[in-house]
């Protein structure tokens, strides 16, 4: 697959809610994530890691509604744009979430995400 290609199914996947399925399918074994942000989640590394972000985060956040854009390819990356309508459980204070994505993609798999919010 192209990485076009590999871009497009894997932000169809994330359009159709499948965010965990669009991470097994195109994540390395040994991926590398980036926040903008402090923290212990600032930085993780490996497919395991990145599931126990992404559980963290489903059991923290209600999500109301939310949109996927993209995807916006240039070389090995490609961007996708997120926004979503949360709840962080520890606040209770509904917020709109605006974040973009930056994928890096070598020998078919995504060997970098960082994100920007």
């Amino acid at each position: 697959m192209t990485i076009a290609e590999i871009a497009k199914d894997f932000t169809e996947l994330l359009k159709q809610g499948d965010h965990n399925g669009a991470a097994e399918k195109y994540n390395a074994d040994d991926i590398a994530s980036y926040e903008a942000m402090e923290g212990p989640m600032a930085v993780s590394h490996g497919k395991e890691a990145l599931r126990q972000k992404s559980q963290w985060w489903q059991e923290n956040h209600e999500v109301h509604g939310g949109s996927v854009e993209g995807p916006y390819v240039n070389g090995d990356q490609f961007a996708v744009r997120f926004t979503f309508d949360i709840t962080p459980k520890a606040t209770g204070e509904r917020v709109t979430m605006d974040e973009v994505g930056l994928y890096t993609v070598k020998n078919g798999k995504i060997t970098e995400e960082r994100f920007y919010y």
